[in-house]
């Protein structure tokens, strides 16, 4: 026990100094009581099998899936029309909408689910989302207590206080939901200074708005190239049918470039049609119904049209029109070393050496578009270059001392967002969430999630494995799988009933004495192993306490539910508030900050009103 104590002490410690990495601080405190023989190799991993932690690791790639679709976009950018411009309003309506959601889904899935909508959101609104996602992870756990199957606590005090052979219609489904709507209350007055004074972070940590970085979307606004944009569509008996831009030679013939080639199919998923996406220097063959993006002078783009038998769109593109799924755009620097200052794009001839279209030349504050193969380059010329993400990519590794690509084509291609795949995300979504929500339904919550992820990938909406290993945060899981073991030595060394039995003895004469304990103990514990696990402990010894001054046990019993859902000072003692603690920048220290003032208010609350809400007697 006494190891336990000191593995227990200095892991807070360093936890809270936050000089090492809290994962690394887990890894090293599961070591210790291996190797202190309080616990086995076998106990000390266990936490990589639990449900909870592979949930979380599914949990990630599904919102991985909800961003890449566009659908936590879209999903945010309404939430944020209904915020308007004011940011208390927002933090109001995150903490309202997650708290419902909560009361329903379990907290994990509620906070897993909203997460990449609340980041969407804070870019749109303007707002680090530091600011945020704490509050999300709150929000979550304070919904929970809204109905019965809102958070395991409270199925844990119902099954103790039925099993004391009171009738289970005294704790009914909605019998929580007084108490919920007090914690939320709570929890959105405090958490608005608290959040403003502590969750602001310096620029720079975790928001990249400002890295320089251009989206393809901005660079046909930058460039105009709306102006010159023609939306051409593949007719039946046109004679371009089988042939390639190439075997054309469309821009030599018509000074016209093709930005892309797209074509829609049809899949058996009829919310997922695939919509492919080629370079206009492809070996793609054009087919009826293709759609081709051109941009050049007015004059060349008619004269194409009627030579080729196309059809001229009736409303011009625009730049909303244009997507990037497989063809993109960058911008190349020419170095002061280049060789190729003097040369014309023709004599460069980027096309047959890299695959790609030149479409625009930026020159100090000009932009020229019109006869670029004539343009003679010059040092500093920015150089806008279109075609397949990969070959893109080729530029990086070609230019040698003759140019920079300036961004990252590759993090701009995982940053395309396959917005005609949100209506099949979101029917995964739902159904996972509908799957664990109902209990009548013979799926497990891990499987549910698992399945999810999984259909995530197979769909498409999570670009392959490689995608969905990358969106796990493999921090947050290695902290929470290692810290669960701590849990175990606890119960193993019998620590938790040494601090719970004591806590209660001391202070427990009298009604609220003994409710002060009580809370005390379970949110004390909360520190350091789960809720759920908490409340298994506390149940009992609340239950037996209150009956020994012939007390009702409801209200202690509310007591160790709510006191172990309330758990805000700790980044694992809840999997939400391990999950929004990468996406967030966050350290240990900022749970303390902001959690403990939260767990104290909460706790003098709900010491005056549980007994107004579940008398004593």
């Amino acid at each position: 026990m006494t190891i336990t104590f000191i593995v227990l002490a200095i892991s807070a410690l360093l936890f809270v100094t936050g000089r090492i990495r809290a994962d690394l601080v887990a890894i090293c405190a599961a070591l210790a009581l291996v190797l202190s023989g309080t616990l086995t190799p076998d106990e000390a991993l266990a936490g990589f099998s639990n449900p909870i932690v592979i949930m979380m690791a599914g949990l990630f790639i599904v919102g991985a899936g909800i961003f890449s679709t566009g659908l936590a976009g879209m999903v945010g950018s309404r939430l944020v029309s209904l915020a308007g411009r004011s940011e208390t309003r927002l933090f109001v309506l995150i903490m309202l909408a997650t708290s419902l959601v909560g009361a329903f889904v379990s907290n994990t899935g509620t906070v897993a689910l909203m997460l990449p909508i609340v980041v969407s959101m804070s870019r749109a609104a303007g707002i680090q989302s530091s600011r945020l996602l704490m509050p999300l992870a709150f929000a979550g756990s304070m919904g929970g207590m809204l109905t019965l199957i809102g958070t395991p606590p409270n199925l844990i005090v119902r099954d103790a206080y039925t099993g004391a052979g009171h009738a289970a219609s005294e704790l009914g489904f909605f019998s929580f939901t007084p108490v919920g709507i007090v914690c939320i209350i709570v929890g959105i007055v405090c958490l608005l200074p608290l959040s403003k004074r502590f969750l602001t972070k310096k620029e720079g940590r975790q928001d990249q708005a400002n890295t320089g970085y251009k989206s393809p979307e901005q660079l046909v606004a930058e460039y105009r190239l709306d102006v010159q944009l023609a939306v051409l569509r593949v007719g039946e008996g046109s004679p371009v049918i089988g042939r390639t831009v190439k075997q054309l030679n469309v821009h030599g013939r018509f000074g016209v470039n093709v930005m892309e080639l797209r074509r829609k199919r049809r899949t058996g998923l009829l919310l997922s049609p695939k919509i492919e996406q080629y370079s206009a220097l492809g070996d793609v063959a054009f087919a009826e119904g293709d759609i081709l993006y051109v941009s050049g002078a007015e004059e060349d783009v008619v004269r194409m049209t009627q030579e080729l038998q196309l059809h001229l769109e009736p409303q011009q593109g625009t730049p909303g029109e244009l997507h990037f799924y497989d063809v993109g755009m960058a911008e190349i620097l020419l170095l002061p070393s280049t060789t190729l200052a003097g040369k014309t794009i023709r004599e460069v001839d980027f096309r047959n050496s890299f695959g790609v279209n030149v479409i625009g030349i930026r020159r100090y504050e000009r932009y020229l578009l019109t006869d670029i193969d004539r343009i003679s380059l010059r040092q500093s010329d920015i150089i806008l270059a279109c075609g397949a993400w990969k070959d893109i990519a080729r530029l990086e590794r070609g230019g040698e001392s003759e140019w920079v690509v300036m961004g990252s084509p590759t993090e701009a291609a995982r940053r395309v967002t396959h917005d005609y795949k949100a209506p099949l995300a979101a029917l995964i979504m739902a159904v996972m969430v509908v799957v664990m929500a109902v209990d009548s339904i013979p799926v497990a919550p891990v499987t549910a999630v698992t399945l999810a992820a999984v259909a995530m990938v197979a769909s498409g909406c999570v670009r392959g494995m490689a995608e969905a290993y990358r969106a796990i945060n493999w921090e947050s899981i290695v902290l929470f799988a290692t810290m669960l073991p701590m849990s175990t030595a606890l119960q193993k060394t019998g620590a938790s009933d040494v601090i719970s039995h004591s806590l209660v003895s001391v202070f427990g004469n009298g009604p609220y004495a003994l409710m002060i304990a009580v809370y005390l103990a379970t949110s004390l514990l909360t520190f350091f192993i789960s809720n759920t696990v908490t409340a298994v402990l506390m149940a009992p010894i609340a239950l037996t306490a209150a009956q020994a001054q012939g007390l009702s046990p409801l209200p202690f019993l509310m007591a160790v539910t709510v006191a172990a859902s309330m758990c805000f000072a700790s980044p694992f003692s809840t999997p939400p508030n391990a999950l929004v603690m990468s996406a967030g920048g966050y350290r240990p220290i900022d749970y303390v900050k902001v959690g403990l003032p939260l767990q104290i208010i909460m706790g003098i609350v709900m010491v005056v009103v549980l007994p107004l809400l579940f008398p004593f007697s």
